[in-house]
């Protein structure tokens, strides 16, 4: 029979399955770090229980971190404290393997994961956060994990789950310019909805996801879990191959040939069978940015904040009231003349190399708006090192940016890099709710080119003016 993508990695680590449905799967990688992993860790030490397969695993600390220079000396809140002590004491008495904040490999897990080859095509990857979805670009089955959840796969490398019903994403065409693989997920999100994707395990298919860097493509699946899916995945080929090749933790030699057999086998039959269908015209796809307070709540840059009355469901319209005295917009005003007092370029979705080229190239000879806080936080100390040896770090502090180091920084309010009340943030983050920067927060999602132009004007702007 016909198999999708999804199903041909399931079916492979069906371990056991019950007859309600359930199964026990076995899971291949797991990315642990500091927020999620305490509680777990007590757990098998409650139950007298031990680390399956450390080696398996690999930690790192990056929610809590500071992203100043001072951070290795200065860490003022005492829970993140705690946190960070309880990782580096759980994954040395289990031998598990650890990048410390020291270490230049450190980073977000889900930029460090791809970075080190750890990320392969083919396998089972699980991490206690919701955005493990990002791996998913290179062919990987990777969803997000709770504590319980965590502390079984420690304990016996297995988890038990439903399998997903499957979406296939279609998007055909060319990108037109100044448009990336964040505008073409919030278009994905506002398409279906931040429901849109539930129950559902997400296939990106088509000639403009094809088109995409594997760095463009993490940014995409990144955002699966804001359309309700735990999963987002892109069949690999040679993009995948050529960008893994050589990685520290990637096969190597005949392990290398043997595993590029295989993975060119991970692609969906061309009959397959989804249960739903998803297309979208890449050419129609313009730069976006987030108005409210929920991913979906994302229109053109060219347009204008809605009213409520611009929505037939009353809960809809209800929900875009809320939204809107939260944001403090007033219906009808465009979205280019919504003035920013902070950027943030950052995070699991936009801080790798290429995210940094494209804001460095829109900053470069321009000075940062008056008024205006911008940080640039890399998403791994390699990729920092990488920046730095190209000349970003320059360009951006010639601008009037933050260079900081790297950590999850302001895209959770979880360290010191947070907003004030009432401070509104053109952030390449992937969640604008209420609160997620900062208590009273604003924040305009938009890709990091979009975010260095706001950063320049000192408002939302169309970065294809620049």
């Amino acid at each position: 029979m016909a198999k999708t993508l999804y199903d041909k990695i399931w079916d492979a680590h069906v371990v056991h399955q019950y007859p309600n449905g359930d199964c026990i799967i076995y899971i291949d990688r797991h990315l642990v770090q500091e927020v999620s992993s305490p509680q777990a860790f007590e757990g098998l030490r409650n139950a007298h229980r031990k680390v399956h397969r450390p080696t398996a695993a690999l930690a790192m600390p990056d929610h809590n971190v500071p992203t100043t220079s001072d951070r290795l000396t200065k860490i003022d809140d005492p829970e993140s404290v705690e946190q960070l002590k309880h990782l580096v004491e759980n994954t040395r008495s289990t031998a598990m393997p650890y990048i410390e904040m020291a270490d230049e490999r450190q980073g977000i897990v889900h930029i460090v994961g791809p970075e080190q080859g750890f990320t392969l095509p083919g396998t089972i990857l699980v991490c206690g956060d919701s955005h493990t979805s990002t791996h998913g670009a290179l062919g990987t089955l990777a969803f997000g994990i709770g504590t319980s959840e965590i502390e079984h796969v420690l304990a016996t490398q297995c988890h038990i789950m439903k399998k997903s019903k499957t979406m296939r994403v279609d998007i055909e065409g060319a990108l037109g310019p100044g448009v990336t693989s964040k505008d073409m997920a919030l278009e994905v999100i506002a398409t279906i909805g931040t429901a849109g994707g539930t129950g559902h395990a997400i296939e990106y298919t088509g000639s403009a996801v094809r088109a995409l860097s594997i760095e463009a493509r993490m940014s995409m699946c990144n955002m699966t879990i804001e359309a309700g899916a735990r999963t987002g995945m892109v069949a690999p080929d040679d993009t995948t191959f050529a960008y893994i090749k050589g990685r520290p933790m990637a096969p190597k030699g005949a392990h290398w040939d043997q595993a590029v057999a295989y993975w060119r086998t991970l692609k969906s039959d061309p009959d397959a069978e989804f249960d739903s269908v998803v297309k979208i015209d890449a050419a129609k796809i313009a730069p976006r940015v987030t108005w409210g307070t929920s991913p979906e709540d994302s229109l053109p840059i060219t347009a204008a904040v809605p009213a409520p009355s611009d929505f037939k469901d009353l809960n809809k319209r209800a929900a875009v009231e809320r939204s809107l005295k939260y944001m403090g917009l007033t219906p009808g005003t465009p979205l280019s003349e919504v003035a920013i007092t902070n950027v943030f370029i950052g995070s699991c979705t936009n801080s790798r190399i290429e995210d940094l080229r494209a804001a460095a190239s829109i900053a470069k000879g321009k000075k940062v708006a008056s008024g205006v806080k911008a940080l640039v936080v890399p998403g791994s100390g390699l990729i920092k090192k990488q920046a730095e040896s190209e000349g970003l770090d320059r360009i951006f502090k010639d601008a009037g940016f933050e260079w900081r180091e790297p950590g999850c920084s302001m895209c959770v309010g979880m360290n010191p890099d947070r907003l004030e009340p009432g401070q509104r943030c053109a952030s390449t983050s992937n969640r604008n709710f209420e609160g997620r920067q900062g208590k009273d927060a604003r924040t305009h999602l938009v890709s990091p080119a979009m975010a260095a132009a706001a950063a320049v004007r000192g408002k939302l702007t169309d970065v294809r003016q620049i």
